[in-house]
């Protein structure tokens, strides 16, 4: 029960951690728009960002500030990495 509650809370840290850097907050420095890196970024944690917004309407899952083509390629890329390869990772039963 004890080990539980410790991954638990080490997933909710790692979760609160990955998500500092959301598309859409306010720490986000307006004046440089997102590019292909944050695009990638983004695109892996989408899912907390969604989640968040939930909470929080001013975070986005999307960065609206950003150089168009390239952060759109690497957020894409990350979020068909990211999801799709999860089914390579799954044992297949006999």
């Amino acid at each position: 029960m004890v080990r539980l509650m410790v991954i638990l809370m080490l997933l909710m840290f790692l979760a609160i951690l990955l998500s500092s850097c959301a598309p859409g907050t306010t720490g986000h420095n307006e004046t440089r728009r997102a590019g292909f890196l944050w695009g990638i970024w983004h695109g892996w944690i989408a899912p907390i960002s969604l989640i968040w917004q939930i909470f929080n309407p001013q975070v986005r899952v999307y960065e609206a500030n950003n150089i168009g083509w390239w952060y759109d390629f690497g957020f894409y890329i990350a979020i068909i990495g990211g999801f799709g390869g999860f089914s390579l990772v799954r044992r297949k039963r006999r």
